[in-house]
């Protein structure tokens, strides 16, 4: 019976005590984590705000990228003059 006494004090007096502060540590980086990502939704939101020009832009893709294959085109054409 004592030592079911004696054991029951190490479990309250040291057990416990070691629990609750990896408890604490685990509970804090949680709320950094939860923290993070609250900011991160913020700016996934803010960058969906800013995409609103895009179709716009790839609408004239095509055409800027046929610009620069005629160029590039041209520009190989002399290369190829120059060193062959």
């Amino acid at each position: 019976m004592v030592l079911w006494w004696i054991g029951n004090a190490v479990l309250l007096f040291v057990i416990l005590p070691v629990v609750i502060y990896l408890l604490n540590r685990v509970l804090a980086a949680v709320e950094r984590v939860r923290h993070a990502t609250d900011d991160i939704l913020s700016g996934g939101v803010a960058l969906v705000g800013e995409l609103s020009g895009v179709p716009t832009a790839l609408a004239t893709t095509d055409e800027t990228v046929r610009q620069v294959s005629v160029g590039a085109v041209r520009y190989a054409g002399s290369v190829a003059k120059l060193l062959g």
